[in-house]
C-alpha cells in the first residue's frame, strides 16, 4: 500500500484524486501530554492539518503536569486532524487526541468508527502512555505503539519498552521519529498490516463447514 509520493515543490505530499465513492479509514493518535500527537499528524498530513493549539498558561499549573516538558508553550485543546491519501479508492484520517486528563472524555466520540490507533511513547516519560494503551486494549480498538526518538535516538532496548507496557507479542511497537514523514509512514503501515491481520484471523474463525 503506497502513500502519495512528495511534491516537490512543497512540504506536502501531492492529494491524489479520490474516487467519490473511495472508502474512508479513522485512525486515532493517542499518548500522554507532550509526546509529540500534533508534531505526527502534521509530518504526515497531505493537507495543512487542523490544529486547536492554545498558550500554556497560569490556568493549567497544578492541572497539567510539564514534567519532561518544561519548554513546551502550547497544548492541543480538542483534536488534530490530517489526512492521507493512500489510492484512488482509499482516504485516512487522522485524529490526534489530546493528552490531558481533563480531557479524556473526549476519547470516547473520536473513537467511535475508528480502524485502529497509533499510542506515541516518549521513554522519558513511558508512564504517560498507559492509559491510551488500556484504553484501546478495553475497547478491543487494535493499536501499534510509536516510539518517538527525541533527537533522532533512543537509549531503551524496544523489548525493554514492550515488556514495561506490557504489551502482547502481535501488537507493534516501532521506534519513529514523529518530526519525519518517512518514519511516521513506518508506524501507520505497520497498524495497517495489524488491523489486516487481524481482520484476516476474524474472517477465518467465522468460516464453518458447509
Amino acid at each position: 500500500m503506497a502513500f502519495a509520493e512528495s511534491d516537490r515543490r512543497t512540504a506536502r505530499p501531492r492529494v491524489t484524486a479520490v474516487a467519490p465513492d473511495a472508502a474512508t479509514a479513522k485512525i486515532l493518535v493517542a499518548g500522554g501530554f507532550g509526546v509529540g500527537k500534533t508534531t505526527l499528524v502534521g509530518a504526515i498530513s497531505e493537507t495543512a492539518p487542523l490544529r486547536t493549539e492554545e498558550l500554556i498558561t497560569e490556568a493549567s499549573v497544578g492541572v497539567d503536569s510539564l514534567a519532561g516538558v518544561e519548554r513546551k508553550t502550547t497544548t492541543t485543546v480538542a483534536m488534530d486532524f490530517g489526512r492521507i491519501t493512500l489510492s484512488q479508492a482509499l482516504v485516512v484520517y487522522l485524529f490526534g487526541a489530546p493528552g490531558q486528563d481533563r480531557f479524556w472524555f473526549m476519547w470516547d466520540d473520536l473513537s467511535r468508527g475508528a480502524l485502529g490507533a497509533v499510542v506515541l511513547a516518549d521513554t522519558r516519560r513511558l508512564e504517560s502512555c498507559f492509559p491510551s494503551v488500556d484504553f484501546f486494549e478495553h475497547r478491543g480498538i487494535p493499536f501499534a505503539v510509536g516510539v518517538n526518538c527525541f533527537d533522532g535516538r533512543c537509549d531503551e532496548d524496544p523489548e525493554e519498552i514492550r515488556a514495561a507496557l506490557d504489551l502482547a507479542l502481535d501488537i507493534p511497537l516501532v521506534l519513529c521519529d514523529a518530526r519525519d514523514k518517512e518514519s511516521v509512514k513506518t508506524v501507520l503501515l505497520a497498524l495497517l498490516e495489524h488491523v489486516m491481520r487481524g481482520l484476516a484471523v476474524e474472517a477465518s474463525g467465522d468460516r464453518r463447514p458447509g
